[in-house]
């Protein structure tokens, strides 16, 4: 996928596209680990690549949920785990269950067609009062959002790992030839 989201013809497309465009960013930063990488924690926090991606599917899969308006069932010591890689669990794993999520995110919101459709804001306590309905739209900004802060915090922890960043491993991961400006990320570099 190129560095950049394609000309937009609606605001629907645009919406999906970047959220695309962040999930394919925030799964480059497992590009080239090894097991034990995806799951490090190298930084003053206890978060980890491998972690921020399952935690990055697991968040859209519950707005798709949301969307769909089905029952809502917070389990607050699952959110703990959503954070971390479980034991046996590998990165493809995650990368299957992020695409049957995405897809499933772009068949319902074609599907549905407005992205001014609302659903109920619930009692969280990270809710807003003032308002009562989010509509699909605020959704999927705030999947954006949500998964862009995610890949930031991934890039960091990469970075901590082994000192690469996205633009080298996007290179990589594509098969870009090297150029003045750009040496693609090698388990060498």
């Amino acid at each position: 996928m190129p560095a950049q989201v394609g000309m937009v013809s609606n605001e629907q497309e645009g919406l999906l596209g970047y959220l695309a465009q962040m999930r394919y960013v925030i799964r480059l930063t497992a590009y080239g680990l090894s097991e034990e990488q995806l799951r490090a924690t190298p930084t003053a926090s206890s978060l980890s690549v491998g972690g921020l991606i399952k935690h990055a599917a697991s968040t859209e899969e519950g707005w798709l949920s949301v969307i769909r308006r089905e029952p809502q069932t917070p389990d607050y010591v699952k959110y703990a785990e959503n954070f971390k890689l479980a034991d046996g669990e590998t990165i493809d794993d995650v990368f299957a269950r992020y695409d049957r999520v995405a897809e499933q995110t772009e068949k319902t919101v074609t599907e549905l067609g407005d992205l001014n459709f609302e659903i109920e804001v619930d009692g969280s306590p990270w809710n807003r009062k003032d308002i009562s309905h989010w509509n699909v739209r605020w959704i999927l900004l705030h999947l954006i959002q949500e998964t862009a802060r995610h890949a930031g915090h991934a890039d960091i922890i990469r970075e901590s790992i082994d000192g690469a960043n996205a633009y080298p491993l996007m290179a990589a991961a594509e098969g870009w030839p090297e150029s003045p400006w750009m040496k693609p990320w090698s388990k060498e570099s």
